[in-house]
């Protein structure tokens, strides 16, 4: 009646081995390391690169407590920060040799000090928020007229294009402000052009005037697509910033919208303000000029070294620049056009795959319908010339591709010159990550100490730990036996609550502190509810044995209830909160769920152990055992 069959024991051993497991890692803390990323986009974390770091440090004669590397970054950890300190120095000068062009970014960071082999079997410590781990806070101020300004640029270039296409002639087109001016010689030419725009798009307003003989087409950006504008522009940068974060390894960066035209950045465990500023300078816009002229493909109708070479020399042609495509250790120079096609804002998908006819690597790219009007105008007389794609970081524009132009280009087509799948998806990368739709500003920044942290580490700490002895004195004073069980499963609740946060590698912050804490004090409400139905099968007569199983099968409805009615409140706040309040949501839902997982299987294997085997079972450990219209008696 009260065993379990052997496969639930085994079971219930499997949970707590790994459980344990998945819960070591976060008792080890943190040591200090440096981690290396790419600055630019031609530099990339290779053995090379590794072999630079080892060499440099053993040079140095720098003592380091390990190396671990990802697709994106060397992280080396160290066992103080004076050698940390130290080791960054030695490695800036090995991989930045060219202090006015560094190639990486080194950064200070915190790393686990676990053990190789956790980290082997992915056994890592739970990620911890900026208000336990310390970090940095940045508040961005997302420029909002210059969205505006880009997006009347490229209705510019369509309105350009369109009265081109149509063959309306105008005297001339250009900005005024926040307006589109286009002048015609004559009402009927201007009423012609305004009809084909209206049917062309619906984001810009038009309005007619006339001044001193000058017949004017004035465009503006209507309210709704103002809102559109601004809203895409947001959603853009957030969308960017958390690439290009998450492209450096930063654990767990939040990044999120606060009010209308503003960003929240928080990068846990960085302590370096300047790297981070570095961070969110790497933040880039994407280009696409036309080629004029190269020397690299004779095939191309823009061949022409003799030009090139008169360029290098110093003879650049009006309207052009000169570039160098870095292909490996190759640098090929380009002049490339001052006119812009498209930016980074009409870009909506670059993702790596294969061509179908030639299954060599490539990069689909998709445009919105205006970048694909401009760039079908654009290749319509281009086919076999050069198209360049450059990435602009700081104010430096960098060519990161210039492919022949196979064909007429649309909203759809596919950038070649990939040699490995490699080289694709870090160009899609690239692409994806480097749009930026408007610039921003810091106009806040903070940061929180590692000490700051370690406090409320230990005020989080101390109030679990307060509540749950609390908690034991009073169960095991009052249930005895079941007490003292029901105590260890609450334990052990709190052992699978850390190892699933663990395992799914989720944000502890100080509500999630607060969550755990509030775990602890109901999941005892299962063991309760358990002990109190057990102790009434007791007075109704049962014998031990019968009122063990019937307490835990008849409580099994109440527990489910009540931590379905908590489940949904938990799901809500989830679905319907944001920062600190998901974090709390999640600890809760999961808390719920261990909860009932220890209080109804583990508790019961362990009454199962203890008084299952017994045929003749006379009594148990349950406290006092009120019979009514009688005298107490202990079953004790």
């Amino acid at each position: 009646m009260n065993r379990y069959p052997l496969w639930k024991y085994l079971f219930v051993a499997l949970t707590l081995v790994v459980s344990i497991t998945y819960t070591l890692p976060n008792f080890f803390g943190e040591v200090p390391a440096v981690q290396v990323s790419p600055l630019k986009t031609t530099a990339r974390i290779d053995t090379s690169v590794m072999q630079t770091v080892e060499q440099s440090l053993k040079t140095a004669a720098i003592a380091y407590d390990g190396i671990f590397t990802d697709t994106n970054s060397i992280k080396v950890r160290f066992r103080d920060t004076d050698t940390q300190l130290k080791a960054k120095d030695v490695l800036n000068k090995a991989l930045n040799p060219d202090t006015d062009s560094p190639s990486f970014i080194l950064a200070l960071n915190l790393i686990s000090d676990s053990p190789a082999w956790f980290t082997a079997i992915n056994a890592l410590p739970m990620y911890l928020g900026l208000d336990l781990r310390g970090g940095i806070h940045f508040l961005l101020q997302v420029d909002m007229p210059a969205a505006i300004n880009k997006r009347l640029d490229g209705q510019l270039g369509f309105f350009r294009n369109t009265l081109r296409d149509k063959k309306i002639a105008y005297s001339g087109i250009g900005r005024d402000g926040q307006s589109i001016v286009i002048r015609f010689r004559d009402a009927d030419t201007r009423e012609k052009a305004q009809s084909e725009l209206e049917k062309a798009t619906a984001d810009i307003s038009l309005k007619t005037s006339e001044s001193a003989g000058e017949f004017r087409l004035t465009g503006t950006l209507t309210a709704q697509a103002l809102v559109e504008t601004q809203k895409s522009a947001l959603e853009q940068n957030i969308t960017t910033l958390r690439n290009r974060v998450n492209e450096l390894g930063v654990a767990e960066p939040i990044i999120q919208q606060q009010g209308a035209d503003r960003i929240v950045v928080q990068l846990p465990g960085v302590q370096d303000t300047a790297r981070a500023k570095d961070i969110l300078g790497r933040t880039a816009s994407l280009e696409v000029r036309m080629v004029e002229a190269h020397a690299g493909d004779p095939s191309a109708r823009d061949y022409d070294p003799a030009k090139i070479d008169a360029a290098i020399k110093g003879n650049v042609p009006f309207g052009t620049e000169l570039f160098y495509e870095r292909r490996g250790t190759v640098s090929d120079p380009l002049l490339l056009s001052k006119n812009v096609i498209i930016t980074g804002e009409r870009l909506t998908k670059a993702a790596p795959t294969f061509d179908s006819r030639s299954s060599q690597p490539v990069v689909a790219v998709e445009l919105d319908g205006q970048g694909a009007r401009i760039m079908r105008d654009t290749t319509r007389d281009a086919v076999k010339r050069r198209m360049a794609v450059l990435l602009v970081e700081k104010g430096k524009p960098e060519v990161i591709t210039a492919p022949v132009i196979q064909d007429v280009l649309g909203g759809s087509f596919q950038i070649t010159g990939s040699k490995t799948p490699r080289e694709a998806n870090d160009l899609a990368l690239l692409l994806r990550a480097g749009a930026l739709a408007a610039p921003m500003d810091i106009i806040e920044e903070r940061t929180v100490g590692p000490s700051l942290g370690a406090e409320n580490i230990k005020i989080g700490f101390h109030s679990t730990w307060i509540g749950f002895s609390a908690i034991a004195v009073f169960m095991a004073a009052y249930y005895l036996m079941f007490g003292v069980i029901s105590i260890v499963a609450l334990a052990v609740n709190v052992l699978f609550l850390v190892a699933l946060l663990s395992m799914l590698q989720a944000t502890l912050t100080l509500p999630g502190m607060a969550g755990i804490a509030l775990t602890v004090g109901m999941a005892i409400d299962a063991n309760v509810l358990v002990a109190e139905r057990i102790r009434e099968e007791l007075r109704n007569g049962n014998t031990p044995q019968a009122a063990i199983h019937a307490g835990y099968d008849r409580a099994w409805g109440t527990i489910l209830d009540s931590n379905i009615t908590t489940l949904i409140a938990g799901i809500m706040l989830f679905l319907l909160g944001s920062g600190p309040v998901k974090g709390f949501a999640v600890v809760l839902c999961l808390g719920i769920g261990t909860s009932i997982f220890s209080a109804v299987v583990v508790s019961r294997c362990m009454i199962n152990l203890l008084y299952g085997s017994r045929r003749r079972l006379d009594k148990i450990s349950i406290g006092q055992v009120w019979r009514e219209g009688a005298e107490a008696k202990e079953k004790a």
